[in-house]
């Protein structure tokens, strides 16, 4: 291994995380080991099907096509990269995959709501991958300004095999939301990054959808530049047979007076189907009066599905408002199954119903009609490849 270059820690920054979860920062490849799966950061992700993305392959890539439909007022363009800091978020790659896409990407992509801007209807970009043979990476930058209110949606498509970094920083008193919507083909492999800087007083409502490709995992961080700010963390996914869905989420509770909820569900079905949730809250000396909570719950539709759900808690202060996390992975209720049933409602349609109402929660909070529909529309699809394959047992149903 490379000595390593530590970034310095601006004046009044906090210090770095010392902890086995947040291994030292570089934005060089090569002060990162090559991950082998015995670091506790990727013992749960298959290395083998990365496609050499976390070694050395290639990742000059540029077979995709990106569709961009923004509000006039919203500006949206792909730029080239003065570097550093690029998008200004304070974020430094903690792997060696996000220091090679933060390296090797070409251009910025970057969305910019205008100051006191109130975007009613949402700015949605999709990026569609068409060849899955030579890698590419990417940066978003999604930059909020002070007071304004928007939504960005981005939606990854296609087939592709991608790494890529998303900033997201929301200046003082900014509302936004912020959606990305991994719907891969199946022969798609991704490994994102998304970092998310907020502002004082400012609001964001960050959602991540997985339902495609065959292997996904998001890294999703957040962190305060000053009191007030609001965070809301909301996550979908739906695995199917030898599909890895894998989300690992930080939140920096690095300022006073600060609230964040983490509230992320998923469903699996068929053989090999494995999904993955490591979620991790730290609260810093600084960060008094501040109020967190994280939850995660997992529904194992038939046998043959593996879920991991890990919540963390760091604290270094007794200081707050209110600290705690939740985990569950299970099969169907059968108490819920039975008493749609007593009501003559035959036994898929039950399931179906169940899986419906596991999702709705979330997929109404998200806020975005047009989001909300397809997502609906897209647990139906999922829920008709479910036809035929047997329901998960008791002894199949268990956590792992």
């Amino acid at each position: 291994m490379a000595e390593q270059t530590l970034t310095p820690v601006p004046a009044g920054a906090v210090e770095a995380v010392a902890s086995h979860l947040h291994p030292p920062g570089s934005y060089e490849p090569a002060d990162h080991e090559v991950p082998t799966a015995r670091e506790e950061i990727w013992r749960f992700t298959p290395m083998r099907r990365l496609r050499g993305v976390h070694d050395d392959a290639d990742l000059s890539g540029h077979s995709y096509e990106i569709d961009v439909k923004v509000d006039p007022a919203v500006t949206a363009e792909l730029t080239s990269s003065d570097d550093p800091a690029k998008g200004s978020s304070g974020y430094v790659p903690s792997d060696r995959v996000s220091a090679r896409a933060w390296k090797h990407a070409d251009g910025l992509f970057k969305i910019v709501v205008p100051k006191e801007a109130v975007i009613e209807q949402p700015s949605i970009v999709t990026i569609r991958g068409t060849d899955v043979e030579k890698a590419a990476a990417s940066h978003v930058v999604v930059h909020a300004e002070p007071y304004s209110q928007a939504t960005v949606v981005v939606r990854y498509e296609g087939s592709a095999t991608w790494v890529d970094n998303v900033e997201i920083v929301l200046g003082e008193g900014a509302h936004l939301t912020f959606v990305s919507v991994h719907d891969w083909d199946d022969d798609a492999v991704q490994l994102s990054h998304q970092h998310s800087h907020v502002g004082r007083d400012a609001t964001l409502k960050h959602v991540v959808v997985a339902f495609g490709g065959e292997l996904v995992r998001i890294n999703a961080s957040v962190d305060y530049d000053g009191p007030g700010g609001d965070v809301d963390m909301l996550g979908l996914y739906f695995a199917d047979s030898d599909q890895h869905l894998e989300h690992r989420l930080f939140v920096d509770q690095n300022a006073p007076r600060t609230r964040s909820n983490v509230d992320y569900r998923g469903a699996l079905q068929g053989k090999g189907a494995s999904a993955v949730w490591i979620g991790d809250v730290l609260i810093r000396k600084a960060a008094e009066g501040i109020q967190t909570y994280e939850s995660n719950r997992n529904l194992v539709l038939t046998d043959g599905c593996r879920a991991i759900s890990v919540p963390n808690l760091e604290i270094e202060t007794g200081d707050i408002e209110g600290a705690g996390h939740a985990s569950t992975t299970g099969r169907f209720d059968d108490l819920q199954l039975f008493y749609l049933q007593s009501r003559g409602i035959p036994e898929d349609e039950a399931r179906r119903l169940v899986v419906h109402g596991f999702f709705a929660d979330i997929i109404k909070r998200i806020g975005v009609r047009q989001i909300e529909e397809d997502l609906l529309a897209a647990v139906e699809s999922e829920l008709e490849r479910s036809a035929g394959l047997a329901p998960a047992s008791a002894v199949g149903a268990s956590p792992s």
